[in-house]
């Protein structure tokens, strides 16, 4: 395992590794204020809208039914109030942040890798792309933002390392994909690649992904994993220290995904000490 971690740990600094991090990486943050997991966001959002009861632990169904019989600025509203408060980074992202790494792919809705990259990044040298909600930017799949919130027209030619969001995140703009509709109109389109940006298709490929904090006991999940990791290389790897369900057990078959049965507090410090040499140099 050791020697896996070393591996792990070189790579990143070269920049073939890309980070694929999910909500549980927010267990490593020591001021929690936002919900971490689909279940703690659709208390959240239920607790303030009255949902039927059958779908109020159902993340994406409580948003469409709050849209569809409120408003869409309402699910927005809620979301913004839900994620409003920014968790300080946690030493692990903050290593991650100052890594080699040239694509970060985070699928929550928190502002924390974006402030690990403000911390550890020079101004100018990170561009954030996010998912954009079709009911809101029809036509358009993602919007790209500059280090200091500014709305870029495209992605410059020259941006440097990516924060991707695929579904959306808090800041700057408050854009998210969370109802069943959201999620509708991108995978109808996802199979042949056209919400996922060009810069982002580009970067992957080759590269192998270290995911982080995430299940894949979700078809959506493992939908959007699949798609965002076409075309990279065969070797990826996912700490994972909860037995898989069948579901994700042939999802790491398929994909060429290398269990690491370690909490992830226990990865996270194994890993940063194999990167000191690097982040030292």
């Amino acid at each position: 395992m050791n020697a896996l971690i070393r591996d792990i740990a070189q790579q990143l600094d070269s920049g073939s590794v890309i980070p694929y991090l999910g909500p549980d990486m927010l267990s490593l943050c020591s001021d929690l204020k936002v919900p971490a997991t689909p279940l703690a966001l659709a208390e959240i959002m239920t607790s303030k809208v009255s949902v039927p009861h059958k779908i109020r632990k159902r993340l994406t169904q409580a948003a469409q039914f709050i849209e569809n019989f409120k408003h869409r600025k309402s699910v927005v509203h809620l979301m913004n109030e839900a994620f409003a408060a920014t968790p300080v980074p946690s030493a692990f992202h903050l290593a991650l942040a100052g890594s080699g790494a040239g694509l970060w792919v985070d699928t929550w809705y928190d502002d924390t890798m974006a402030a690990a990259l403000a911390q550890t990044q020079s101004p100018g040298d990170w561009v954030q792309v996010q998912g954009l909600s079709q009911s809101e930017h029809f036509g358009h799949w993602t919007g790209v933002y500059g280090d200091d919130g500014a709305v870029l027209p495209e992605m410059p030619a020259d941006a440097g390392r990516i924060l991707y969001k695929p579904i959306g995140s808090h800041s700057p703009a408050g854009n998210f994909l969370v109802s069943d509709s959201d999620y509708v109109e991108v995978l109808t389109e996802i199979d042949i690649q056209t919400p996922i940006p060009a810069a982002v298709q580009a970067w992957r490929t080759g590269r192998n992904f270290l995911f982080l904090g995430c299940r894949f006991d979700d078809q959506l999940t493992r939908c959007f994993a699949r798609q965002i990791m076409k075309r990279s290389s065969e070797r990826h790897w996912a700490v994972l220290p909860e037995e898989p369900t069948r579901m994700e057990a042939r999802f790491l078959q398929e994909q060429g995904i290398t269990r690491i049965n370690l909490p992830l507090a226990q990865f996270a410090d194994a890993l940063m000490d194999a990167m000191q040499p690097a982040l030292a140099a």
